[in-house]
């Protein structure tokens, strides 16, 4: 039986619209609860709820809590700042939610604290990066649990850049992080790899409080590899990009040892044993690795499956399974998806193009998977259409970005089953900069977006009014694709 279509059910904005604020550049969702957020916000307001109509605190950051009553009315739940808000800290870059658990990553944040609920009100490490958690009560109310920083603080560190949790488990990446340690918990006081990056592991006790379990780095650390670009994690294991990483190799555990395909990327899979230990379980490589490609600048992990974004690799297949083995689409982009069997060993499951590739479409920029399902952004996709399956074959909006939802039947038989589009797509929107997906919802971020609106389902004529580059977020959901009933926070 045909499923019944995918549904836009929610056009959001920001409270606060403003020009600039890139409302829509990071996106997290768990069940019914969407989080949004602004990297270019500029109240200075701190915390929960505070003051956000003042510009005292330019590229602040902010991010903004959404759910869904059991009538299925969205509303803003919460407007959360820092608890040190200060200028250009792009507080929202990063973004992830378990439960009610949420994650902002502000990699711009400038204290030189170590680890967790440290002193961040000095600004001696300038760009070092910060990770805020808050947890939401029972009553619906967020509050501040921790304020958590690297091991080893730097200047232009970036920590937070990229930041992913499950459960009582937290990663952040740092891919400028400059130390040439390799593998877990090596030497991390030198800085002798310039921007070879790094990931940390936290864990959060019985009673809220969080520690630093490992401090992670590949097995093949070099310079201006950007080891973290993207985390992921699913219970006991991990996956870190570095999107820099140069080696030709293909496939799983391949020869990580040459450089002879500069800007290839490359993914690390790390797991955590009954000890708390973890090891590096897998070095992942595209099936047709090539220059630039930039493989695993989209990552997410379920189970015993990972989904890998390279938008710029350059064949002009389309579809599932086509032919990979050519350079007629520049940085059209693609996804590869990868499983693990019984014995802990990984293998390529599909390779996977938008339907109307083309080149710089950037298919893979951004990725989200859940449940046997997973979207893809492409955020150089060019078409008019609007809604869900609407015409993609022209290219009459430059800019405008799409996304495409794919199902796998079975054990491992992916097809595309939407192409989704802006309900008020324009050029340069970037529909699909960021991605959520849960058990409830399917949540794309649009930071070029320009209208004027403000809170839920408001004006969204872009031309009208037009408040450039404050950014939107779009919520879809459909029957048998996501449960149509919502549930409560």
């Amino acid at each position: 039986m045909q499923q019944p279509p995918l549904t836009q059910i929610a056009y959001a904005k920001a409270s606060n619209t403003g020009a600039d604020n890139f409302f829509g550049f990071s996106a997290a969702a768990s069940g019914n609860t969407v989080a949004i957020g602004a990297i270019g916000e500029s109240s200075a307001a701190t915390g929960i709820d505070g003051n956000q109509n003042n510009a005292g605190a330019m590229a602040s950051g902010a991010v903004y809590v959404l759910t869904a009553s059991s009538e299925g009315t969205w509303e803003q739940q919460a407007y959360v700042k820092a608890s040190n808000t200060s200028e250009g800290y792009l507080f929202g870059w990063s973004v992830a939610m378990s439960g009610d658990t949420l994650v902002v990553g502000s990699p711009y944040e400038a204290s030189a604290a170590t680890g967790v609920n440290g002193d961040q009100s000095d600004t001696s490490a300038i760009l070092a990066g910060a990770v805020y958690v808050f947890v939401r009560n029972q009553q619906g109310n967020w509050s501040q649990q921790a304020y958590i920083k690297a091991s080893n603080p730097s200047p232009l560190n970036l920590f937070g850049a990229s930041v992913a949790i499950s459960g009582d488990t937290l990663v952040v990446g740092s891919p400028m992080e400059n130390s040439n340690a390799t593998g877990v918990d090596g030497d991390q006081q030198n800085n002798d790899a310039q921007d070879a990056g790094a990931a940390y592991v936290f864990v959060r006790d019985g009673q809220g409080v969080w520690t630093q379990q490992a401090y992670l780095k590949a097995s093949n650390t070099a310079p201006e590899q950007f080891f973290g670009t993207r985390v992921a994690v699913s219970g006991n294991t991990v996956a870190v990009s570095a999107t820099g990483e140069s080696s030709a190799a293909t496939g799983v555990n391949g020869d990580q040892d040459n450089t002879d395909a500069p800007g290839a990327g490359a993914v690390y899979v790390f797991t955590r044993d009954s000890g708390d230990s973890w090891s590096q379980q897998a070095y992942v490589k595209a099936s047709n690795t090539g220059e630039e490609h930039v493989f695993g600048g989209g990552l997410a992990i379920e189970g015993d499956t990972l989904a890998v974004g390279a938008a710029g690799e350059n064949s002009d297949a389309t579809g599932v399974g086509g032919n990979q083995n050519n350079t007629n689409a520049p940085n059209a982009g693609a996804t590869y998806v990868f499983t693990r069997d019984g014995a802990g060993e990984w293998s390529q499951q599909a390779y996977i193009k938008a339907s109307n590739t083309d080149e710089d479409q950037g298919f893979g920029a951004s990725i989200a998977l859940n449940g046997g399902r997973l979207l893809v952004g492409a955020v150089g996709e060019n078409s008019s259409a609007t809604g869900i399956n609407g015409d993609q074959n022209n290219a009459d909006a430059p800019g405008s970005g799409a996304a495409y939802l794919f199902e796998r039947a079975g054990s491992d038989q992916w097809s595309q089953q939407a192409y989704i589009k802006a309900s008020n797509t324009g050029e340069f929107d970037v529909f699909s900069h960021s991605l959520a997906l849960s058990d409830q919802v399917l949540v794309v971020g649009a930071v070029g977006e320009d209208s004027s609106a403000t809170g839920i389902d408001g004006n969204q004529d872009q031309d009208n009014n037009p408040t450039e580059d404050s950014g939107a977020a779009y919520i879809f959901a459909g029957e048998q694709i996501f449960r149509d009933r919502f549930q409560s926070p």
